[in-house]
């Protein structure tokens, strides 16, 4: 067995949230062992209209690294892009514990977190030590008590602008009231309107541009979808694609866990399906006009694939690294480069 397949084992015997903090603290200490990451020629990928040039088309997806504490870290592990937060203008503690379940049973989690995180200032602060190779991401929310949502996000576009790759606008988790309902025509349209006058100022600030991603859930019918991309390609160019999808609120007939009634967004194996349905709906509508980063559910090289396939430039993963281990990301680069 790997040390890290070993260390993966170690931490299922903990609680999940302590597990986790166990897992941050270990990396930052650099008591995680990383070994040499596989690195191949086929596996380089360039997002169509951003132009982001990434080793690897899987990324890691928001939530693991929620402060941006260890993303020189993760990116050794063979990442092409390390995503973190998500962030808030001001610190918070989330929802109360318990907050976060494995669905073991199901290769799946339920998280109900609350986007608990430390803020813009301290996130920042990280950003600013970031020495990896692969290209990093700033998920940026809005908090809990916040009576202008939008407000918060125009706040977080400026602050991480000048220290990351890209940003991502999260409007999509299903665990800070009335978050989701930004995916609406109407409050969509006003917040890509004063996001992307926050990017012009921002790009104007900087002397450069950056592509920014908006997150959106899976939740979605046709109806809601044929309105977003309408909203989104009256957005602008600063707009540079979608991130399919966040968690869902859907439970599933087929979950078997104790825990699968809990409050929250699922994520895992049963998320697979659905979000490459949803994402193949939007590639079918936007016809390549975006950049598209597919996640939800993946755990092999075939998910990846499955992704790929229904349209997407990349993929991210989080859920998968719990049960199989960070391991994971350099076999799925060694089985994608195989089949290339």
């Amino acid at each position: 067995m790997s040390l890290l397949k070993l260390g993966q084992s170690v931490l299922m015997q903990f609680e999940p949230e302590t597990a986790h903090k166990m897992t941050i603290k270990a990396l930052k200490t650099g008591l995680a062992p990383i070994p040499a990451p596989f690195e191949h020629a086929s596996l380089k990928t360039v997002l169509p209209k951003s132009g982001i040039e990434l080793s690897s088309p899987v990324g890691l997806a928001a939530g693991f690294d929620k402060n941006a504490d260890v993303p020189s870290m993760m990116s050794r592990f063979g990442f092409g892009f390390v995503e973190c937060g998500t962030v808030t203008p001001l610190p918070q503690d989330g929802n109360p514990r318990p907050r976060l379940f494995r669905l073991t049973e199901d290769r799946a989690v339920i998280n109900r977190m609350g986007f608990n995180n430390e803020g813009l200032d301290v996130f920042v602060a990280n950003l600013k030590r970031y020495r990896g190779k692969a290209k990093l991401g700033a998920n940026v929310g809005a908090n809990k008590v916040s009576e202008d949502k939008i407000a918060d996000y125009e706040t977080g576009i400026g602050a991480v602008f000048p220290h990351c790759d890209y940003i991502t606008i999260n409007i999509s988790s299903p665990n800070t009231p009335g978050l989701r309902g930004l995916q609406d025509k109407s409050a969509l349209t006003e917040l890509l309107t004063r996001c992307g006058a926050s990017v012009a100022a921002a790009e104007s600030a900087n002397g450069k541009s950056k592509p920014v991603f908006l997150k959106l859930a899976p939740d979605l019918d046709s109806v809601a979808i044929d309105d977003i991309v309408g909203v989104v390609e009256a957005a602008g160019s600063w707009l540079s694609g979608l991130i399919i999808s966040n968690t869902t609120l859907a439970r599933p007939e087929t979950l078997k866990s104790e825990y699968k009634g809990e409050m929250g967004g699922l994520s895992g194996a049963p998320l697979l399906a659905p979000s490459t349905d949803v994402l193949r709906a939007f590639a079918e509508r936007l016809e390549g006009r975006f950049d598209l980063i597919g996640a939800g559910g993946i755990a092999c090289a075939a998910d990846v694939k499955a992704k790929l396939d229904a349209g997407a430039h990349a993929v991210q993963l989080y859920s998968a690294l719990i049960y199989e281990g960070a391991g994971m990301v350099d076999q799925i680069n060694r089985e994608l480069a195989v089949s290339a």
